[in-house]
């Protein structure tokens, strides 16, 4: 390691934890050019080089030193490093990105069923992290995250950008209804759309430029059908859980931290979905409708109606999406400018300061010792109730939850889908 990358690495680990968030203005080039030195900015390495993950790996290689890129599909990996020119060697394995140790931070823009190995592994390494979201593929992984996180004391940020972006929409609608303004008993309707439809697919020959062993990582060996791999991963239940997790735990995080229930989860949960159980065709859940019931009598519906969040109470309803927030409440708000001014100053509050980019949050917090304004404990509430809405549809019935002990009460069905079996090899371990 050189001298100038320990001594960086020193620096963030004795005087980090004493600096308060910094604020950066709302842009990322603001960021990039206030922190333009290269001795200043962060070594960076982006795993998954795909659609979202080539996205926000460059958000973070206009941040940072992009010195790193891994995917197991060699065209993905070479196009993105490419872009950087001889800083950015490409690799195959994410194991060769973690064992070096210029590498400051890592971005994982994997398909799901890899998020919680390479985090894990990278946080073991030495490298804080930001995950694409849905985190996880189980609840079980969500507690193993947690706990390396707490171990290794690592900055990690996971991808729900809504906390961050969007015009502050989201956030002036969570501010709206923990004020009581909407009531006392709240109910939050998270709608999120149809996930696709499809098959059966061909089995075909492999491309040479993808290792599909390495992509199939902890899942069951299969034959290769094209319409398993890259984007089409989300509609697979071995590798995600469709569109209940993959959008709606945008929504249902939203909901979650509106109604108070950040660091809970559901007492009941139930609901139907449209599952397909024909072999090598999507079987995610096409269309859902579910509920989970707080112990408060707080209720989260996640359907896949058209999509928008609605939250509403005994006093008022508002709906909120990425263009709009609707409602009287919100009209009542923007008709007084001592309204404004408190929606403004609570917003604030919320986020820890003036809410910034997603991975401007995420680089300031590095650079503080901070947690991220999309943390890991939080993230893993609002993805486990996404996660216990695909157990109660496969399993069919009304399950009963304990938030605190994190299981099913009197259900031992249930509990073993907790967790999935890791083909051999590629189990996680600590």
């Amino acid at each position: 390691m050189t001298t100038r990358t320990t001594n960086r690495r020193q620096f963030l680990k004795t005087t980090g934890a004493l600096a308060a968030i910094p604020y950066f203005a709302s842009n990322l080039d603001t960021f990039a050019q206030e922190n333009k030195s290269a001795n200043d900015k962060l070594n960076v390495a982006a795993i998954g080089n795909g659609g979202r993950g080539s996205a926000v790996g460059n958000q973070a290689g206009r941040l940072g030193n992009m010195v790193a890129c891994c995917d197991v599909d060699s065209q993905r990996a070479e196009a993105f490093a490419k872009r950087y020119g001889q800083s950015c060697k490409a690799y195959g394995d994410y194991r060769d990105v973690l064992d070096r140790e210029d590498v400051d931070l890592v971005t994982i823009g994997t398909p799901d069923h890899w998020h919680t190995k390479i985090a894990v592994e990278a946080m073991q390494a030495g490298k804080d992290v930001y995950c694409e979201k849905p985190l996880t593929l189980t609840i079980d992984e969500g507690k193993l995250i947690q706990k390396v996180a707490k171990q290794t004391g690592k900055v990690f940020q996971v991808g729900t950008q809504q906390r961050s972006e969007y015009g502050a929409r989201f956030l002036h609608a969570i501010v709206i209804a923990r004020s009581g303004r909407l009531g006392k008993k709240l109910k939050a309707i998270s709608s999120v759309g149809n996930a696709q439809s499809g098959g059966p697919w061909p089995t075909v020959a492999i491309p040479n430029h993808l290792n599909w062993d390495m992509w199939l990582g902890q899942a069951a060996d299969t034959p290769y059908i094209k319409e398993r791999a890259h984007y089409q991963f989300r509609w697979w239940l071995e590798y995600s859980g469709g569109q209940v997790t993959d959008w709606g735990v945008h929504h249902t995080d939203i909901a979650m931290w509106a109604l108070g229930m950040e660091n809970t989860g559901p007492v009941t949960i139930e609901g139907k979905g449209d599952f397909n159980t024909k072999p090598d065709c999507y079987n995610v859940a096409r269309s859902f409708d579910t509920t989970g019931t707080f112990a408060n009598g707080n209720e989260i519906r996640l359907t896949s109606g058209p999509n928008e969040l609605i939250i509403e109470g005994e006093k008022g309803k508002i709906r909120v999406n990425r263009g709009s927030l609707t409602g009287k409440p919100v009209e009542e708000i923007l008709a007084s400018d001592q309204e404004k001014q408190w929606l403004a100053e609570e917003t604030e509050k919320l986020y820890g300061g003036k809410p910034t980019p997603h991975m401007v949050n995420f680089f300031s917090c590095v650079k503080s010792r901070s947690l991220p304004v999309s943390d890991v404990f939080t993230h893993h509430r609002s993805v486990s109730f996404c996660h216990l809405t695909n157990i109660a549809m496969l399993l069919g019935r009304k399950l009963e939850w304990d938030p605190k002990k994190e299981d099913f009460l009197g259900d031992e069905q249930a509990s073993a889908m907790l967790s999935r079996e890791q083909r051999k090899g590629f189990e996680i371990k600590t």
